[in-house]
């Protein structure tokens, strides 16, 4: 069986256990008397080594082991679960993470953790002595026992106990002078599937014949002959020098159904209800790298290229089949664009489910205590946008937890509860996802932000008379801006919140403050739904078109030349009792002017807003609204001052998208 075949399956479920590891753990460390959470970490951990072993990934399966033993103490109320336990199971799942990891970028999984393994194996037996060398991949002997069930042998095991058959685990012990194990082995196998099916074997049936195991080999088999024949039939053969069979009972392999109740038989009224319990409910839906998805939206995107231009095509000729045909063929490519953009978008609960953890062991480093609160992870964000929030979500939340939030201390002496509250919020409006982080800290001290942008020189004495709350609190996302007073581990250097807010433009996104002084703080991101196509305007400067984005305009005027006017050598204008700036497109694309016979007498202008600032763009003439694939410019024409990228239009041109937040300063 060729293993690497399985690398990605092995990955992905991996890191879907450990999330599930981690959630739980946090509901231990809350409940730690609930004993239907701690065997739900102990499946994960048990189905994750049984993955690992199988995988070949020995030091992770091993290490998976004991942490294992360790949750066993617990569910079999052995162990009381304390703080210092908790810290070594989590630290244990930080070592498995980073060996998942090193699996992900090509290592071999391996970690140095003699240390960890010590401290699970202290747990385990306080008093024994241990030793550096305790690690090492013949723990795998100590799994022998062990057989992983995988969802489809779980289905045939259920499939074959109503037709009669029972579950045994046999473990063979073969005779310490066997000189060819491997044989003995087959021959053992042969009797046994005279005697029924084998489901699974452990080590596996490669090791086995590779005579990659010790003495003895366990083998779960499917049959309807009694215990006392197999056993004897098994031990029949020679060389054998043990054989112990088991029944294996539901609860022990994981299934639902009990045996103990009366038979599906006695009970025919029963008999329906039964059956629709123990069928689980099947997965609706399937891993697609994103790599396939990237594919099917360039596809896409090309299709809606040749629409466009089917379109114009269809108008021109006047043909009534033509134009019926491509309304039909719009309507349809409609629909599966939306169906596409769908495929693309996943919860942001893949990126909140991390934060939990991570609240948890930055509240106990500063000593602090955390109630994180998460709301909306079913809200949905394009794929692309998903992958980059997670780094600026991690700086908000260390902010809050480290700025934000007081000490208990403090709390108390404000009156407050002393436990924090941090939320972490998402949800849609329109075309965009809003994520909201929200304390309910000591809120941002005005005076010191500004003392602060003034001593740096981010602003000048003049200009901050001028400013409001807003744009003060704003000032935070500064280069190099902190107002903590001593450089710690987890703030202090000023880069934190200028990569959240440049990440965040980059993604087409806005980020605002909005701050109550001794009530907290909340961090407003508003984030597209997508970046591959968007809704634009299309507008004309000279001879060349361009699209703006429709998610930043506000509003399309037409103004006369005499209402421009100057202000400290800008063009302005005065638009619904604001001032506007004005930009002037063929002057910042240099676009080389062309003679017409007839001008507009009035100037269009496109009014386009980032965040509460605004700026007018003008124009020659707008062409109307039109949904537009955005590409980008290759790596030879990258970072262009206000271009995010081109698109084509239906006549073939070439239309480059104009990013109007870079006009906004």
């Amino acid at each position: 069986m060729e293993l690497s075949n399985y690398l990605e399956m092995f990955i992905e479920e991996s890191k879907d256990h450990l999330q599930a590891i981690n959630d739980e753990l946090l509901k231990l460390e809350m409940e730690p008397e609930n004993t239907a959470t701690i065997n739900e970490i102990f499946r994960s951990a048990h189905t994750l080594k049984g993955m690992a072993g199988s995988m070949g990934f020995d030091d992770l399966a091993s290490l998976t082991h004991e942490m294992e033993n360790v949750l066993d103490l617990l569910r079999n109320s052995k162990l009381t679960i304390t703080t210092e336990i908790m810290d070594v199971i989590f630290k244990c799942v930080d070592f498995i993470e980073k060996m998942v990891e090193s699996v992900e970028q090509g290592g071999d999984g391996k970690e140095n953790v003699v240390d960890i393994v010590s401290q699970l194996e202290q747990i385990q037996n306080p008093s024994s002595v241990h030793h550096a060398d305790v690690f090492d991949a013949s723990l795998e002997v100590a799994v022998a026992a062990e057989l992983v069930i995988d969802e489809y042998q779980y289905s045939v095991i259920d499939e074959a106990r109503l037709t009669g058959h029972h579950v045994f685990q046999i473990t063979v012990t073969l005779d310490d002078r066997c000189v060819m194990k491997s044989v003995r082995a087959y021959m053992v196998f042969q009797v046994a599937e005279e005697l029924g099916e084998i489901i699974q074997t452990h080590p596996t049936v490669e090791k086995i014949e590779e005579e990659n195991f010790g003495d003895s080999f366990s083998l779960l088999l499917l049959s309807q002959r009694e215990i006392e024949e197999i056993q004897t039939q098994l031990a029949n053969v020679s060389e054998v020098k043990k054989v112990i069979v088991s029944e294996q009972i539901h609860q022990e392999i994981g299934l639902e159904k009990d045996v103990d109740k009366p038979s599906q038989l006695d009970q025919p009224q029963e008999k329906e209800d039964t059956a629709d319990n123990k069928k689980k409910p099947r997965s609706k839906s399937i891993r697609v790298d994103i790599e396939k998805l990237d594919h099917l939206m360039n596809l896409f995107s090309e299709l809606i290229i040749d629409r466009g231009r089917l379109e114009q095509i269809a108008r021109k000729s006047g043909l009534s089949e033509l134009t019926e045909t491509v309304e039909h063929m719009t309507r349809i490519s409609t629909d599966l664009q939306d169906l596409v953009l769908n495929m693309r978008m996943v919860p942001v609960e893949q990126v909140f489910n991390r934060f939990p953890r991570l609240v948890r062991d930055l509240a106990k480093e500063l000593n602090k205590k955390v109630h994180l609160v998460l709301e909306g992870a079913e809200t949905e964000l394009d794929r692309t946008v998903i992958d980059e929030i997670g780094d600026p979500l991690v700086h908000l939340l260390r902010n809050a937890l480290d700025h934000g939030l007081e000490s208990m201390e403090e709390r108390k002496a404000s009156n407050k509860n002393e436990e924090g509250t941090i939320l972490l919020k998402a949800y849609h409006g329109g075309n965009h996802v809003f994520i909201e982080v929200v304390d309910d800290g000591k809120g941002i001290n005005r005076e010191k932000v500004l003392s602060k942008a003034i001593e740096r020189g981010v602003v000048s004495s003049e200009e901050a008379k001028s400013l409001t709350d807003q744009q003060i609190y704003a000032l935070i996302f500064s280069s190099g801006f902190s107002t903590a007073d001593k450089i710690s581990d987890i703030s202090g250097r000023g880069v934190g919140l200028d990569v959240v807010k440049t990440k965040i433009e980059s993604l087409g996104g806005v980020i605002s403050i909005d701050s109550t002084p001794g009530q907290g703080s909340i961090f407003h991101i508003q984030l597209p739904l997508t970046l591959s196509i968007i809704n634009s305007m299309l507008v004309k400067v000279e001879d060349e078109t361009y699209a703006i984005p429709f998610s930043s305009i506000v509003e399309i005027t037409m103004v006369s030349p005499d209402t421009v006017s100057r202000l400290h050598g800008q063009k302005v204008i005065q638009f619904r009792g604001l001032v506007v700036p004005l930009v002037y497109l063929s002057e910042i694309f240099d676009v080389p002017a062309v003679e017409t016979a007839l001008k507009e007498p009035l100037i269009y202008i496109v009014i386009v807003r980032k965040g509460t600032k605004t700026v007018g763009l003008v124009v020659d003439s707008v062409l109307g609204q039109q949904e537009v694939v955005l590409k980008s410019l290759g790596g030879f024409l990258n970072n262009l001052y206000a271009i995010s990228g081109a698109t084509i239009l239906g006549n073939g041109e070439v239309a480059l998208i104009i990013d109007s937040n870079q006009f906004i300063k």
